[in-house]
């Protein structure tokens, strides 16, 4: 229902306007009748209304000082109409200074009352559409801003942007929520509603205000479903609680009812917007290291960070192990995973000493790495192990799981070593042109063109400057923006065209690329091709 005021001096006609019509019917409900324009301002200093009715000529405040006041001040958005018995048409040129919806002559006839209120809910209906955009266009800007920064390519204009919105920059963290299958697998379908549902109750928690905070995909890894929210230290403070307290009642939340579990990687707390992307990494890293870690609602990096001490496993073991990774000996990989787990197993090791162990051969096998290729950054090396140790879709802390890392990573610094990427590259990149509508992923590509998708990823990261993924999205958009402007289909259409099943995913893609709606785009620049 939309509320209305009545604003009249004289009582009959302002009763007389109530009956006049059934205005419940007609979707409005009158809430308050005053006298004269002082009441009104009083009204609305505590009431929220959607059109008033006012008298031009009225004791204490008449109507038109009432809508300067209203629009000066800001009280209220109300369409403003005024009701008067003067055809004067200077009382109307002061009116439409003021943003008055209209300006209707006494006595008001039954039609004519109807016709304004189907064209005041008119302009209601575009008012709320355009708010949607324009929110929709502000969190799509906003979440540009923050991921350039999560990825350490932030500008000035970015740190400035994004801390416009943080209150309080010198305690932010970021906080990886990951819908995570376990060991039975579930569909990507179902993965993805779970995921969905989780960005919506992380907003719905945060309210309208702090639900900027929250993102969806950017991890960076296809087969991970992750939310982010970006957490700063008030968010808390509102709520009244600590920050662990916080962070619990936000997973019990976005928890509840869903079958599939949800568990939060809590990033490394920073202090300035610009190193954002610390904790982002942090967090990931966590999400990435998570197979030998117990299992538990909310993980912080920092409480397992480890250092190479307390080593369980044999340095002779160790040795051996790299060693046969290294000349991608797959049995011998086997048989010294084989002997590692043995010796986890008989010394009955607590899950955190398992953790440990697995680091330092990970810092070892990223020393390993970088002795294959000189021109490969440690960050790439990083990256990989990252992105593929021990994979959530395996069972965690198995031998199995371990031993598939171990056999691809030998794969990987035997791609590293031959260090050839042209031909391959230009596979891809004619895959992507031909195929771009369809579901392609790099790890179908890789195997299609046998080579180690991680370093394939990398490969494509150094010649192209992105990752496949974003270089796949910017093609796909690229193509949209053709399709807007040649052909009459609808959005949804043409967001199916290019390869995309989610539509408020394709337009924020848009969006990110663009800097406009696709409905923008297409009136934009349709009239100048």
């Amino acid at each position: 229902m939309l509320k209305v005021l009545l604003v009249d001096d004289e009582p009959f006609i302002a009763q007389g306007l109530s009956v006049l019509i059934d205005w419940e019917s007609r979707g409005y409900e009158i809430v308050g009748t005053v006298y004269n324009g002082k009441e009104a301002l009083d009204f609305l200093k505590s009431n929220e209304v959607d059109l008033i009715l006012a008298d031009v000529k009225m004791p204490v405040m008449d109507g038109i000082t009432l809508l300067k006041k209203i629009r000066k001040e800001g009280l209220s958005e109300a369409f403003f109409v005024i009701v008067s018995g003067y055809g004067d048409f200077s009382y109307a040129q002061q009116a439409i200074k003021y943003k008055c919806t209209d300006y209707i002559l006494k006595p008001v006839q039954r039609e004519q009352l109807l016709e304004l209120l189907e064209r005041v809910q008119r302009l209601y209906s575009e008012r709320v559409s355009e708010r949607a955009q324009e929110e929709k266009m502000k969190q799509a800007y906003f979440a540009r801003y923050i991921q350039s920064l999560l990825l350490g390519r932030g500008d000035r204009e970015a740190v400035e942007y994004v801390s416009r919105k943080v209150d309080a920059p010198e305690g932010l963290r970021y906080v990886c929520l990951a819908v995570e299958s376990g060991e039975k697998p579930v569909e990507p379908q179902a993965m993805r509603c779970a995921q969905k549902a989780v960005y919506a109750r992380c907003r719905q928690y945060l309210g309208d205000e702090d639900g900027y905070f929250v993102f969806m995909d950017l991890a960076g890894r296809e087969e991970w479903y992750d939310v982010g929210v970006l957490y700063d230290v008030h968010l808390a403070g509102k709520a009244n609680m600590t920050e662990g307290a916080f962070l619990r009642a936000l997973l019990e939340n976005v928890q509840d009812g869903i079958e599939i579990t949800v568990t939060a990687y809590v990033g490394d707390k920073v202090e300035r917007v610009e190193d954002i992307y610390l904790s982002f990494h942090t967090a990931v890293m966590a999400l990435s290291l998570q197979s030998f870690d117990v299992s538990e609602g909310i993980r912080y990096y920092a409480e397992r960070k480890t250092e190479s001490s307390g080593k369980i496993i044999s340095e002779e073991i160790i040795e051996e192990l790299l060693k046969a990774v290294e000349e991608n000996r797959r049995e011998r990989i086997k048989e010294m995973v084989e002997m590692a787990f043995r010796e986890i197993n008989g010394a009955d090791m607590e899950p955190e000493m398992i953790h440990i162990n697995m680091n330092y051969i990970l810092v070892r096998l990223t020393h390993l790495g970088l002795a294959q290729d000189d021109s490969v950054d440690q960050n790439e090396i990083v990256a990989y192990i990252r992105e593929n140790s021990f994979d959530a879709t395996m069972v965690r802390g198995s031998r199995e799981n371990f031993e598939t890392f171990m056999l691809e990573y030998a794969d990987y610094l035997s791609e590293l070593r031959k260090n050839t990427p042209g031909s391959v590259l230009a596979k891809v990149e004619k895959e992507i042109r031909e195929n771009y509508h369809e579901n392609i992923t790099l790890k179908e590509l890789s195997k299609k063109y046998y080579v180690n998708s991680a370093y394939l990823g990398q490969m494509f990261r150094k010649q192209y400057g992105i990752p496949f993924k974003e270089y796949l999205n910017n093609y796909r958009i690229e193509k949209a923006a053709e399709y807007l402007l040649r052909t009459d289909d609808k959005i949804y259409a043409v967001a199916e065209q290019v390869g995309y099943r989610d539509l408020d995913y394709f337009i924020n893609r848009f969006i990110s690329v663009k800097g406009c709606t696709p409905t923008s785009y297409r009136k934009k620049f349709r009239n100048h091709t």
